[in-house]
């Protein structure tokens, strides 16, 4: 009771406070967005609501089992999640069946969980705790790079499923932790370089080869400029986006209102629940929602900046990256800077794995914050 009581004490309030708003506001958007797809596919108008309710109920139970251990213990036991995780990724290429052009999920009964979800904020915490625990020995470049070349070999894997937004985002999370990390400038310079010559090189045998890791599918994407020149082609998706968008001008049509999400866009309730959300509520919303994640990854950065121990600000600068990617990568897609990738917007897209993966990687830095204060009260004690 006295630790449930501490937990409670040292919760970052303000993060907590607006997570849960951000939770219950995509669990409204997702119902309002999918109603019409999941009526039209025979099923009830809540079945999306539901299930996402009982994800959101699941993931926050496990999380407060979860924020009673210690951050240390996260570290110890990453090391199996990570073995176990990239076994799955290795089992699902040889044994696994193709949902949407790829072998990316294990179905459970009704339900399917995505293992490629999970390994990142896996990766996270693991990164963390081989950094501290390799603390002294950074100046090897071999040390060093390990992360990178586990990293490398699991993006490999994410590819072959293929799932490139997943690939990419776990990539450039692996990256950027690397770069967050007080590794000797000399030896983070040399394995920079190093990656980058081999990039390139894979590059160049793969255009001489005629060989691409990617489909025709996945190749199609890259045309994603002026998508409402091929409304009837590859712009399909893209476009009605836009159409969205132009219709909730300022303050938006009314909630439950959207038009678009009468089949025009294929997935209204994951990838594109942005475009339905300024089509009924208006840009106005839109951007109250980008502020709100600006928000929120203060909150993370200033828990990490306050963190006593490397391991902690890892934690955080790692959750921060993963959030911001997720965000970027999706409105860019939607907004046609980029090709779309299927990447789930945080808090207001359907779906289970992402939707506890998140509060997960939440619950992380929250942990981060309470050791903190745990700490800043022993000080002041003594």
């Amino acid at each position: 009771m006295k630790k449930t009581r501490q937990i409670i004490r040292y919760l970052d309030k303000p993060l907590f406070i607006i997570s849960a708003i951000l939770f219950l506001f995509g669990l409204i958007m997702i119902f309002s967005a999918s109603n019409v797809t999941a009526y039209m596919s025979g099923r009830s108008a809540y079945d999306y609501f539901f299930r996402q309710g009982l994800f959101l109920i699941i993931s926050f139970i496990l999380s407060m089992f979860l924020i009673r251990f210690t951050t240390k213990a996260y570290g110890m036991i990453s090391n199996v999640l990570l073995i176990m995780f990239t076994a799955v990724l290795l089992l699902l290429l040889i044994y696994g069946k193709a949902t949407n052009y790829a072998v990316s999920w294990i179905r459970i009964g009704s339900f399917t969980i995505q293992p490629s979800e999970f390994i990142k904020i896996i990766m996270i915490i693991w990164m963390a705790r081989y950094y501290e625990v390799h603390a002294k020995r950074l100046g090897s470049w071999i040390i060093s790079a390990i992360p990178l070349v586990v990293g490398a070999f699991i993006t490999f894997l994410v590819i072959l499923q293929p799932d490139l937004g997943t690939a990419i985002i776990f990539a450039l999370l692996v990256g950027c932790i690397f770069l967050s990390v007080p590794i000797p400038p000399k030896v983070k310079k040399n394995i920079i370089l190093f990656a980058i010559i081999l990039i390139l090189g894979v590059a160049v045998v793969l255009l001489l080869s005629g060989k691409s890791f990617l489909q025709n599918r996945q190749l199609e994407r890259f045309n994603f400029t002026n998508p409402c020149d091929r409304l009837l082609d590859t712009g399909n998706q893209v476009c009605n986006g836009y159409i969205a968008i132009n219709n909730g001008g300022l303050t938006g049509i009314g909630l439950g209102n959207s038009t678009q999400k009468y089949l025009y866009l294929p997935y209204p309730y994951t990838d594109f629940i942005y475009a339905v959300i300024v089509e009924e509520l208006g840009a106005l919303v839109g951007v109250a929602l980008i502020l709100a994640y600006m928000y929120v990854l203060y909150r993370i950065i200033k828990i990490g900046k306050n963190s006593y121990t490397n391991r902690g600000a890892v934690i955080c600068y790692g959750v921060a990256v993963y959030i911001f990617i997720h965000i970027a990568v999706n409105l860019m897609g939607l907004l046609g800077l980029m090709p779309m990738t299927g990447v789930p917007l945080p808090f207001v897209c359907y779906g289970g794995s992402f939707t506890m993966c998140l509060m997960f990687a939440l619950t992380f830095v929250q942990r981060v914050n309470i050791e903190t204060k745990i700490r800043d009260e022993k000080f002041k004690k003594v």
